[in-house]
């Protein structure tokens, strides 16, 4: 079964900065479109951020300007580069294909911005 592991996140200062990696065995992170998510307590899992095989990128209105999705040189990982980091960012963020395929939902990680 293949499994989406996210790690990088952690707790950041208002302002700060964090970079997410998501990683899989074998190729299915170079073949396929990745998206990032997050859930926040009480509210839906949404959309953050995508890139597409070719490197096309979109980003969610509330992250634009701040976060940058990328793949890495060998393209089996996505990274999540999050700068300027707010409080209404907090959330456990995930990563999927996307559009997101239900079995592939890791852990997450946790990300906490304090003011």
């Amino acid at each position: 079964q293949v499994q989406l592991v996210e790690s990088g996140g952690g707790l950041v200062q208002a302002g700060g900065s964090l970079r997410l990696s998501c990683g899989a065995s074998g190729s299915i992170i170079r073949l396929n479109a990745v998206g990032w998510f997050r859930q926040a307590p009480g509210k839906q899992r949404e959309l953050v951020a995508a890139i597409t095989s070719g490197g096309s990128t979109n980003y969610a209105d509330s992250v634009k300007g701040r976060f940058t999705i990328s793949r890495g040189y060998a393209k089996n990982t996505v990274y999540l580069q999050m700068n300027s980091l707010k409080p209404a960012d907090t959330a456990v963020y995930y990563c999927n294909l996307q559009p997101p395929q239900f079995d592939y939902w890791g852990q997450g990680t946790q990300v906490t911005v304090s003011s």
